[in-house]
């Protein structure tokens, strides 16, 4: 399922002819991803961004969510060459593992009676999934599944990779210090 706040690209043509089925709504990730949620079906809800794809198998999928979790998130890989995506990966991965908090690139995952429990996605316009997962490591510990989903590079390798890094660590910084979402917002659309 696609979720399409509007956009003004061939986002609909093409998720439609891939097969998805597309739900518009209004833009923005959290009411976004709370509109998919509200027609979804399945036992689990899976957020996944659209320049993110999984690499992990029906099969195996299966399989991890056996001990039936009540929330998790995946491992990240950007897609880029560059020998320092690496080691923004490994650090992007013990963050979360340690903290128990997923950004949008880990595909978030919650069984739906949960999502709905807790009224899904706060809607403020950015931090909405770190926002998210400190309300659910409250709940349970999540399933940090060892397969990874690759995320694009694009954004470090256009903006520059240390520029990129200390920005995102800048906007966390100042989301932890209690800065409102919408000012980080315009500083991360700007960045």
């Amino acid at each position: 399922m696609v979720v399409d706040g509007g956009s003004s690209d061939t986002t609909f043509v093409e998720a439609t002819a891939g097969g998805a089925e597309v739900i518009c709504s209004d833009s923005g990730r959290a009411v976004q991803m709370n509109a998919g949620a509200d027609v979804a079906t399945g036992e689990y809800l899976f957020f996944l961004h659209a320049d993110s794809r999984p690499t992990i198998t029906a099969a195996e999928l299966q399989h991890e969510l056996k001990t039936q979790p009540q929330w998790g998130f995946f491992r990240v890989r950007l897609s880029g060459s560059h020998w320092m995506f690496r080691i923004i990966e490994r650090a992007m991965n013990l963050r979360s593992k340690l903290s128990s908090v997923a950004t949008g690139d880990q595909m978030l995952f919650v069984a739906k009676d949960l999502f709905q429990h807790t009224g899904g996605y706060c809607r403020i316009p950015l931090m909405e999934d770190v926002e998210y997962s400190k309300r659910l490591r409250r709940i349970s510990r999540p399933l940090l599944v060892r397969q990874v989903v690759e995320t694009s590079s694009r954004r470090w390798e256009e903006n520059g990779i240390v520029i990129t890094v200390l920005r995102m660590w800048l906007l966390r910084l100042a989301y932890f210090l209690g800065v409102a979402p919408a000012r980080l917002k315009a500083f991360y659309r700007n960045a």
